[in-house]
């Protein structure tokens, strides 16, 4: 009975202990789990994050002819500085038609072009002038054939970045405090890296903001330009025909003695040949018969 009784006992401290054991380990978990989470919500909470003001990116195009294009373009240039923006990039140009050329004298030419001339320019003007730019710039020319512009916003994507990067932030500091663990060195630096890109493109947002982006082309009507320029003919610059007679019969003279001294230099085969027809005549004045056999042979 005794020994039925301290079995009793016995199985009932093991119970005991086994549910002891049981109930700390889930309360073990529990915290490791909470803590988790409590990293989780502060790297995700919004709440401490400034939400920003409206991010509108504007850009506007036009396209338009004027009187001059020169002159237009050194008028928009001082425009744009008058309302705090700059001139980013211009490009004038001027293109021949056609052309032709008229001769006015042996070595002169006049040169007729028709020429087409147009112009590109891109401005960063203040967001806040851009509308009043626009207007102003459309009365330069005659008549505007393209006027856009269009307005982004990229509110969502700048809060979207920085969230991002506060997150990344935050598990830097975690790391620093040995919170987290990261074993390979070059994930951090990918990380540090991509903290970077989001600060600089939300530097590049705000600057989009800040100022806009003007695209304008305009061009002029075909004009005629004359000029005078030397012949690049050569066969223009000829003498007068009687220079050209003295010049021929000179030449003339000139050949005739080389005529005379190249015959002077083959003397030798004159006087052979001389010498050589004169025996012939010779034999043929003795011999006859000879000579009519030897042809009828």
């Amino acid at each position: 009975m005794k020994t039925k009784l301290f079995l009793a006992l016995l199985a009932g401290v093991l119970l005991l202990g086994a549910c002891k054991g049981s109930n700390y380990e889930a309360i073990r978990d529990d915290k490791a789990s909470s803590s988790s989470a409590d990293t989780v919500a502060k790297m995700t909470d919004t709440s401490k994050v400034d939400i920003p003001t409206t991010k509108l990116v504007k850009t506007a195009d036009m396209r338009f002819k004027v009187k001059s294009v020169q002159q237009t373009g050194d008028a928009i240039a001082a425009l744009t500085a008058r309302n705090g923006g700059m001139v980013v990039h211009h490009q004038m140009q001027a293109y021949v038609e056609r052309s032709e050329d008229i001769r006015v004298s042996n070595d002169s030419v006049k040169r007729v072009s028709a020429l087409r001339t147009d112009a590109d320019m891109t401005l960063k003007l203040p967001s806040e002038k851009l509308e009043s730019f626009m207007t102003e710039v459309a009365h330069m020319g005659m008549y505007v054939t393209l006027r856009k512009m269009d307005i982004e916003d990229r509110t969502l994507d700048y809060l979207s970045e920085k969230l991002k990067l506060k997150n990344r932030q935050d598990l830097v500091e975690q790391q620093k405090k040995g919170k987290i663990v990261i074993k390979n060195p070059v994930n951090v630096m990918l990380l540090k890296d991509d903290m970077v890109d989001q600060q600089i493109g939300n530097m590049r947002t705000d600057e989009a903001v800040k100022y806009s982006i003007v695209n304008l082309s305009f061009y002029q009507s075909n004009f005629i330009n004359q000029e005078m320029i030397a012949n690049d003919d050569p066969s223009a610059y000829q003498l007068p025909f009687v220079n050209r007679l003295m010049i021929a019969l000179s030449n003339g003279r000139q050949l005739f003695v080389e005529l005379i001294l190249g015959l002077a230099n083959l003397w030798v085969f004159i006087i052979w040949g001389i010498g050589l027809w004169a025996i012939y005549r010779y034999y043929k004045r003795k011999h006859p018969t000879w000579f009519a056999g030897g042809i009828k042979s």
